[in-house]
């Protein structure tokens, strides 16, 4: 297995086979593009010391296993707020395009008692290793750059919601740690497919966006997800995953669902 899912050639960002995505093997996971994409927002005009709170992701069109280059884009400056956008691209071509919302830190000094309910993922290590999420001859792909905790449920066997915890094995780029945000963007794209409730032989459950929010940074480097998709025939279709460390609760992603037979 390779050691990372990228590497730098100046500025370009080459995906190793790790970036692969499960839809089309030409194709990059989604999660992978996302991850780089939070990279550069958190590298863009740092020093106004804001967190990201939101981000989303418009995947626009399927994303090659090819060189890209990131931009990156103040579009609402500010000292308490801020938008800034990043674009994933080839050429002329924009394959994914991201806005984070980042807000200056809520103020350590509020009450100590106001926090929602106390949930908690058992612990990974209390857990049993999740092996393949696809149990059929693949290339190697994004799922293969991650150890595997699963909590309960039957990812791509039994259809319905599902608990599990992601911990990268590689780095998102080569030499580089990877950073809490990441870390919650590689596994929160994963919701959708955890809690297929239709019959990945037979369907294809894209996500077309990904949006996550961040109450607080990941502590460690397990990320776990309590994911469940809801779809309804006629009519839309979404995935919704609560995110976890080890600690307690740390925020949510939400997909829309294209749904087509295959």
């Amino acid at each position: 297995m390779t050691d990372a899912v990228f590497h730098l050639d100046g500025e370009r960002h080459v995906p190793t086979e790790l970036a692969r995505g499960p839809w089309d093997p030409g194709a990059q996971h989604g999660g992978a593009a996302a991850a780089i994409l939070g990279r550069a927002i958190e590298r863009f005009q740092p020093e106004f010391g804001l967190a990201v709170t939101r981000i989303t992701f418009e995947l626009l069109r399927p994303v090659p296993l090819a060189p890209l280059v990131v931009t990156t884009a103040m579009t609402r400056p500010g000292k308490r707020v801020q938008l800034v956008t990043a674009s994933l691209r080839a050429d002329d071509v924009e394959f994914v395009r991201a806005t984070a919302l980042r807000v200056l830190p809520v103020p350590s000094d509020i009450p100590d008692d106001i926090d929602g309910p106390d949930r908690r993922l058992p612990d990974p290590g209390a857990t049993a290793p999740a092996g393949q999420l696809i149990a059929q001859e693949r290339p190697t792909n994004f799922s293969d750059a991650f150890e595997l905790r699963l909590v309960d449920g039957r990812p791509f066997d039994t259809p319905g919601p599902a608990r599990m915890w992601f911990r990268l094995r590689v780095p998102v780029v080569g030499g580089e740690e990877p950073s809490p945000l990441q870390r919650v963007l590689v596994a929160a794209d994963f919701g959708n497919g955890i809690s297929s409730v239709l019959d990945y032989e037979r369907f294809v459950f894209i996500n077309p966006d990904l949006t996550v929010y961040v109450r607080r940074p990941p502590v460690g480097v397990w990320v776990g997800l309590d994911a469940a998709s809801w779809l309804e025939p006629g009519a839309g279709g979404y995935a919704e995953s609560a995110l976890y460390d080890e600690r307690g609760r740390i925020g949510r992603a939400l997909q829309a669902l294209y749904v087509a037979p295959r």
